[in-house]
């Protein structure tokens, strides 16, 4: 015979089943109503809203023995103050109070059992009068309200937060390694400690990227150097919070691969040399929202990459290079946890990103070499262009002997290019560089050695 319990279960699903439609057009309602008085404000960057699963909606009566509280699954059902959830998205944790100063605006108008509403649209409602924000079992605050929208068939109840692309961020992580994690942990405490730890960094990240936003917006703070600068330094310390929790998380341990971040940071920025003319404020929204669209995404740091068609090289260096590093990247580590990453975050097939990062690291040699004022000055255009692409498969030449990811780091890019700049300023025509490119390339070997 059937425990009463899963009766209850069953009798709650058939429930759900039942209102879904009606419960998917007022999703749809609730989000268009927020953007109706959101979409202008500043502070304000997305709507989303879901539904309550019957997976999840069965794991929450047997978790917390609704059965026991309530007389029928109709009663608890119509209760269930989590039903719906919307979640209102903002950039940085000071834009919560500011959100939720603005929801209060929206909701002007108190009806007499204390929820509050607008005059334009009655039949949404929201509960004002509790202190927020709200201190969660985990110590940490949130902004969670509760609502009640009016149906044609019935009022449901919602759930109403507010938060920030750090917090989501963060709510993700704790979600997936504690709150989902039903294994038996001896050393919960310990998990929780570094998981405090990791909250702390995150709302550190947020605090300065709050602060390098707003100095971004005001041109005159900094000279142009300087904002990349600290954007990169920025959006590095990022990507390392992102990717360490899920290399610590499938390996047991952290590896040191900040020069790592470094990297794809540069090629993320500058791949498609648009870098000097993008919009700072815009670019961190832009990249803060990618990395909470993936925070969930399962990395296998053990398995082999693979690509969904042959890769094609366009020039002589991409081939050489681009070969190489094909054949290292599931042998070495370094080279794997790069691409796994940079597949992660980019849009695209594995094929497409992995030529575009072959031919970014062309275009870091060539294009800083073609574009300095000091590169081969005696020498006519055309014998430029030729002498260019023999020190280009040199420079391909020397990354291949040891193909060592820190070969293409940004500082020993401008350090390599420096040299070559400085060594052959004194050359006067095609016929010196023919005579002296061996000892040049002897010499280059030994200084990228």
């Amino acid at each position: 015979m059937k425990l009463e319990i899963f009766d209850f279960v069953d009798d709650s699903l058939k429930i759900l089943d039942e209102f879904y439609p009606e419960l998917i057009e007022l999703s749809s309602e609730l989000e268009n109503f927020y953007k109706k008085y959101l979409a202008e404000k500043d502070y304000f960057l997305n709507v989303s809203s879901r539904i309550k699963s019957p997976m999840s909606l069965k794991e929450k009566i047997l978790r917390n023995n609704y059965y026991l509280t309530f007389s029928d699954a109709k009663a608890f059902f119509f209760e269930l103050s989590d039903l719906v959830g919307i979640r209102l998205e903002c950039r940085f944790i000071e834009d919560e109070e500011k959100l939720y100063k603005g929801i209060k605006k929206i909701f002007s108008s108190r009806r007499e059992d204390g929820y509050f509403y607008n005059s334009e649209f009655p039949n949404v409602l929201l509960n004002l009068q509790d202190k927020q924000p709200q201190i969660q079992k985990n110590g940490f605050e949130i902004y969670r309200l509760d609502g009640i929208i009016v149906g044609e068939s019935a009022s449901f109840h919602y759930e109403l937060q507010l938060k920030s692309l750090v917090n989501m961020f963060w709510g993700e992580i704790e979600h997936k390694i504690l709150y989902k994690n039903y294994n038996y942990m001896p050393i919960e405490n310990f998990y929780r400690d570094i998981m405090s730890s990791i909250k702390g960094n995150i709302t550190m990240i947020d605090r300065q990227l709050m602060i390098l936003h707003d100095h971004l917006n005001d041109m005159n703070s900094y000279d142009s150097n300087s904002r990349k600068k600290q954007f990169e330094t920025m959006i590095s310390k990022a990507i390392y919070e992102l990717y360490s929790i899920k290399i610590k998380k499938k390996l047991g341990f952290v590896v040191d691969f900040r020069n790592t971040c470094d990297l794809i940071t540069d090629y993320l920025l500058k791949k498609d040399r648009k870098y000097d003319n993008i919009d700072y404020p815009q670019m961190i929204t832009k990249i803060m929202t990618r990395f909470n669209e993936i925070i969930s995404n399962k990395l296998d740091f053990d398995e082999y990459l693979s690509f969904e068609r042959e890769v094609f090289f366009q020039g002589n260096f991409e081939l050489k290079v681009g070969k190489a590093v094909y054949k290292a990247i599931n042998k070495d580590f370094r080279w794997n946890m790069l691409f796994r990453i940079i597949f992660d975050i980019e849009l695209g097939n594995n094929a497409e990103d992995f030529e575009g990062f072959i031919k970014y690291i062309k275009d870091r040699f060539y294009n800083d070499l073609r574009e300095n004022p000091n590169f081969l000055i005696n020498i006519r255009e055309e014998d430029k262009v030729k002498i260019l692409d023999e020190i280009m498969l040199m420079i391909a030449d020397c990354f291949l002997i040891s193909l060592n990811i820190d070969f293409i780091d940004n500082e020993n890019i401008i350090k390599i290019n420096n040299f070559i700049v400085e060594n052959l300023k004194f050359l006067s025509g095609i016929e010196d560089w023919k005579a002296k490119k061996n000892l040049f390339f002897e010499t280059l070997k030994l200084e990228t050695k």
